[in-house]
């Protein structure tokens, strides 16, 4: 499959996440979840053998724009978490961002990736589904939100090759 490529901006760049990044990557992971990473947690992953974990910076790569994590279990992978800083969101860091990881991702041999997401995350499922996604289960009270109710998360599939 080819990947969307309309949606490129000029002065960011993608690369491999390094660990250096996981306090801002933490920031950033606060601001989008209601059950957020610590330092620690993000910095682990990023760490592990079995993830591909990739940044989006500035064009200087001074700083980061977002970030995603994905552990690979050959021949699949689960993206675990992708975020935006909000100063960034709706701007086209998340095609970009998701775009050159799942060229990493297909690069690796993987043959399906999977996610879940919040049924009501609207911004999530339309960067999702421009890449073939597609929901294939439910969890009904998967998720804490912040006002303390519950939220479904959708498992979603697409084919990476």
């Amino acid at each position: 499959m080819r990947w969307p490529t309309f949606w490129r901006r000029s002065g960011r760049t993608m690369r491999r996440l390094d660990p250096a990044w996981a306090s801002a990557c933490a920031a950033i992971h606060k601001t989008a979840f209601a059950r957020p990473w610590g330092v620690n947690e993000v910095e682990q992953l990023i760490s592990q053998r079995e993830c591909i974990s990739d940044a989006a910076l500035t064009g200087s790569g001074k700083a980061l724009l977002g970030f995603v994590i994905s552990r690979l279990a050959a021949p699949e992978a689960e993206i675990l978490t992708i975020a935006v800083d909000p100063a960034h969101r709706g701007k086209g860091v998340g095609h970009d961002l998701l775009n050159h990881h799942m060229s990493r991702i297909a690069a690796a041999g993987i043959k399906e990736m999977f996610l879940e997401v919040d049924e009501g995350n609207g911004p999530a499922l339309k960067l999702y589904r421009a890449y073939g996604f597609q929901e294939v289960g439910r969890r009904p009270g998967y998720y804490s939100k912040a006002d303390g109710t519950r939220a479904t998360a959708l498992i979603l599939r697409a084919d990476v090759s």
